[in-house]
């Protein structure tokens, strides 16, 4: 407790963490994956869906009833 009053933490690091070289179990990529990949995902665009409906509404609220 004395420790943690003092703000010491501590932190270890195993020699696994820090080897950043590609094992053999790893698969091989045949293409490489850039942000479209990721923004063509179902459950992103369907967020993004709601999102935009989201500030749609309100706009034409803003503009047609206020």
């Amino acid at each position: 407790m004395g420790d943690r009053a003092k703000g010491v933490t501590c932190v270890i690091i195993a020699r696994e963490m820090l080897d950043t070289t590609q094992s053999d179990a790893a698969p091989q990529q045949d293409e490489p994956r850039g942000c479209l990949f990721a923004l063509s995902q179902p459950p992103l665009m369907i967020f993004l869906a709601v999102i935009g409906c989201l500030l749609l509404m309100a706009s034409l609220h803003d503009l047609l009833l206020l």
